[in-house]
């Protein structure tokens, strides 16, 4: 067992050594193949890279002839241009030494010339020195009294002109202008009838009897103090035979409290605590009409997607008054003016309704918080998303910025007229006075005035001048700048005529 596990392995070894051997030769085999192959790969790059610089080395002595060539003809070409340059620089040099030749010889002769003209001037200077003493002594004028003579002559001239071509424009304007403006101004009258209402600060309540009155005051007053704190009205309880008078300021406040006292005056139970609940009542009421009274404005005249908290101010103008005339009846009437008048002309309609119906809303406002009717009107319709010409009517309605559009100068123009209808406003006696006085004041501050009237409950002012003072020319000068003075420091319903009246008066007595 022992012999053939050993021969086994002898034979394993030997077949190893065996295998060995002629892997061995095998791989000698393979490796001298490679290096053969190796060394054919060698030489045929060599001869490839000695070809390949063959070609780089012809390719570049090309590249260089070529480059040569090119840069020989680049030079050639600017040497045949600085050539033809050089040619020019010679031209122009010699055209301007002929030029500067002929220049020195032309100014030569303007040197003669300034000398001949400076003796000629001198010459001519002596003659005119000679006539214009020539003159002066022929005329017995000096040489400034003669100029000034001419200067005063020329200036009453060109005066005289000025002022009749002054009146000649006017004239020709107000003609065209007052036709038209009449015929839009009557059309748009015609179509709107307006009432004439005449309220004040006051309102009377009348009584069934005289008891009632005792009845109002109550025990200690209390009824009395009771209505005059929850109403903000003074309650004026005097000796006239059945009524009491309700004064305050603020027209709302006034009608919430007369509505309140009927109320209880019609029902006779009259102590603080009926009191505190007929005043709620007529709060109430009053805020109803209100409403009411903002929807019917806007229904009559058609303007219509007005913010509800805008109408109830709106409606709020029915209880205030101005001059006399009542707000809200005031605002529609301008807005009826200003659309037939934007109709006529071709203006936005719409818009000119809806800005003269809003043009006084702040009116609404100035009894509670400070500032004019046309700034509180312009924050309030700015605030509920009104438009900005909308906007700018409210403000220029009374000159306070310029308008930005035609609707509204025809607010303006329909405010004016409004306000300036007979019967529509009246004024206290203070200020009817102040304004005559301020008037007649203007008119004799102007130079030449010797007396001057107020005439026509201030719709007319008569001016009488001094005629060796001023002429007709001054007169036509006088009486324009006496209507713009007017103009600008005034405020007047309407229009004021001027007149200038100049009068020569010569007397004499046939004895």
């Amino acid at each position: 067992m022992l012999a053939v596990i050993a021969a086994a392995v002898a034979c394993g070894i030997i077949g190893i050594g065996v295998g060995y051997v002629y892997r061995r030769k095998i791989a000698e085999g393979k490796i001298g193949q490679a290096e053969v192959e190796a060394e054919r790969i060698l030489t045929t790059a060599r001869q490839n890279a000695e070809a390949r610089k063959k070609e780089l080395v012809l390719e570049g002595k090309e590249e260089i002839h070529k480059l040569r060539n090119d840069a020989e003809r680049e030079n050639k070409e600017r040497r045949n241009e600085l050539q033809r340059l050089e040619r020019r620089l010679l031209q122009k040099e010699e055209h301007l030494d002929k030029k500067m030749d002929s220049l020195e010889k032309k100014e030569e002769g303007l040197l003669h010339k300034e000398e001949d003209m400076d003796k000629m001037q001198a010459r001519i200077e002596a003659l005119h020195g000679e006539k214009l003493a020539e003159l002066e002594r022929i005329s017995g004028m000096t040489y400034e009294d003669a100029k000034e003579l001419l200067l005063h002559n020329v200036e009453s001239e060109v005066k005289y002109e000025t002022a009749q071509l002054i009146k000649n424009l006017e004239e020709e304007a107000k003609s065209e202008a007052e036709t038209k403006a009449r015929e839009i101004i009557s059309l748009a009258i015609q179509h709107c009838a307006a009432d004439h209402v005449a309220e004040t600060t006051v309102s009377v309540v009348n009584l069934p009897n005289d008891e009632m009155k005792g009845r109002i005051i109550g025990r200690e007053g209390r009824n009395i103090r009771a209505i005059e704190t929850l109403t903000g009205v003074d309650l004026i309880i005097d000796d006239t035979p059945e009524a009491v008078i309700l004064s305050c300021f603020d027209p709302i406040r006034r009608e919430i409290a007369r509505i309140a006292l009927e109320k209880l005056i019609a029902d006779g139970r009259i102590h603080p605590a009926r009191i505190e609940e007929m005043v709620e009542k007529a709060r109430k009421e009053v805020n109803q009409k209100i409403r009411e009274a903002g929807e019917q404005a806007t229904f009559e005249t058609g303007v219509h997607g007005l913010h509800p908290e805008l109408i109830k101010i709106l409606g709020r103008l029915r209880y205030r008054t101005s001059y006399g005339q009542n707000v809200l009846r005031h605002s529609i009437e301008v807005s009826m003016l200003a659309g037939i008048m934007a109709a006529e002309l071709g203006a936005d309609e719409m818009l000119a309704r809806r800005a003269g119906l809003l043009h006084d809303i702040g009116k609404a406002l100035d009894h509670e918080m400070e500032g004019t009717h046309v700034s509180l009107g312009t924050e309030v319709a700015k605030k509920y998303g009104e438009s900005k010409l909308v906007v700018n009517a409210i403000e220029a309605h009374h000159g306070d910025v310029d308008p930005l559009s035609v609707e509204a100068v025809l607010v303006a123009a329909a405010d004016a007229v409004s306000a300036a209808r007979p019967g529509a406003r009246r004024e206290t006696l203070e200020n009817y006075l102040k304004r005559l006085t301020k008037l007649e004041e203007i008119a004799k501050s102007f130079a030449g005035v010797e007396s001057c009237f107020a005439i026509q409950a201030g719709r007319e002012i008569r001016v009488m001048v001094q005629p060796d003072k001023l002429d007709e020319a001054d007169c036509i000068l006088l009486v324009h700048d006496i209507s713009k003075r007017i103009e600008a420091e005034l405020e007047y319903p309407g229009q004021i005529k001027v007149v200038v009246i100049r009068e020569t008066r010569m007397v004499d007595y046939a004895k």
